[in-house]
């Protein structure tokens, strides 16, 4: 039994199960050359090279061909597995090379998540279904430790110039401006002109107080000579945004892709109210010389096909 664990462990190689597979298979050592593409008599010296490793028969020869003894049909079998093996490990590989499995781990700002993520990974799992896609929505604040520490891939969002760093690389794909919008039912929702001053009474759910969308709007109330709404509360989470919005009445800032999404739920109306600022643009942020995994790449291509396309409908 050592003697097998030997060969089994150390000697036997896959031209060896080759063979035998394709001996059960034709039972007939011409036929078998013939497939392998190699001479009768490299086949039968090959045959007898596996038989001395074994110490055991394992074909018969005959003028009718080659039969499998009892262990030449256990060595067939196991042969037959280990190829069966080796051909879907084979491709598993070549799969997660090219892409298409694998896992990403994405770190999503909300200005970014329904206009430019979720496209690209509905693309990315059409072509790829086994490919999984773990995304943590976030602030920088909380998604850039991540990253540094090798718990997030990369990072869409906006690109903040306050959180730019030797370490880090960002690419630009496109600008996305910010609008104001209230629940259905709000009173504003209804007004053909409202204005900056019926704003700065009203209770706001706004960015953190680090994000320039959060400055340029203070600055556009001071631009309207007016203070900026002291009754606040402060997110950069999807969520919190519409909680507030629906329960407490709050009028929200948030970007045009993100207004769009929550109208087409009929959860918020976008007012008729020009918000003429500047703002970072969105795109990736990684870590200069990290990793880049193959299903990674794939999905950053996607982004950035889906960014052109955004760009071209405009």
């Amino acid at each position: 039994m050592s003697d097998i664990d030997r060969v089994l462990r150390s000697n036997l190689k896959l031209k060896h199960l080759q063979l035998i597979v394709a001996l059960d298979e034709f039972r007939h050592l011409g036929r078998s050359a013939e497939f392998l593409s190699l001479t009768q008599p490299a086949v039968s010296k090959s045959l007898a090279e596996i038989e001395r490793m074994f110490g055991l028969p394992l074909f018969v020869r005959s003028t009718r061909g080659t039969e499998p003894t009892a262990y030449g049909d256990k060595v067939a079998r196991f042969a037959r597995a280990v190829l069966a093996d080796f051909d879907r490990t084979r491709e598993d590989i070549a799969t997660v090379a090219s892409g298409g499995a694998g896992r990403i781990r994405v770190g999503a700002m909300v200005v970014a998540t329904p206009g430019l993520l979720a496209p690209a990974v509905a693309s990315l799992k059409a072509a790829s279904p086994h490919t999984t896609v773990s995304v943590e929505e976030g602030d920088l604040s909380r998604l850039l430790p991540r990253l540094r520490v090798g718990e997030l891939d990369f990072i869409v969002g906006r690109l903040e110039p306050g959180y730019a760093a030797p370490d880090l690389e960002t690419e630009a794909l496109y600008a996305e401006p910010m609008c104001v919008v209230v629940a259905p039912e709000h009173a504003l929702a209804s007004r053909r002109k409202p204005g900056w001053p019926d704003l700065a009474t009203q209770p706001w759910v706004v960015p953190p107080a680090w994000a320039s969308s959060r400055v340029k709007l203070g600055q556009m109330f001071y631009r309207h000579g007016l203070q900026p709404p002291q009754d606040i509360v402060e997110s950069a989470s999807f969520l919190v945004t519409l909680t507030f919005l629906r329960q407490r009445g709050c009028v929200a800032f948030v970007a045009h892709d993100v207004a769009r999404e929550l109208a087409r739920e009929n959860l918020a109306v976008t007012l008729k109210l020009p918000v003429p600022i500047e703002l970072p643009p969105v795109g990736l942020l990684m870590l200069r010389g990290g990793l880049r995994s193959p299903a990674m790449l794939k999905l950053v291509a996607t982004l950035r096909a889906e960014a052109g396309r955004r760009q071209r409908r405009k």
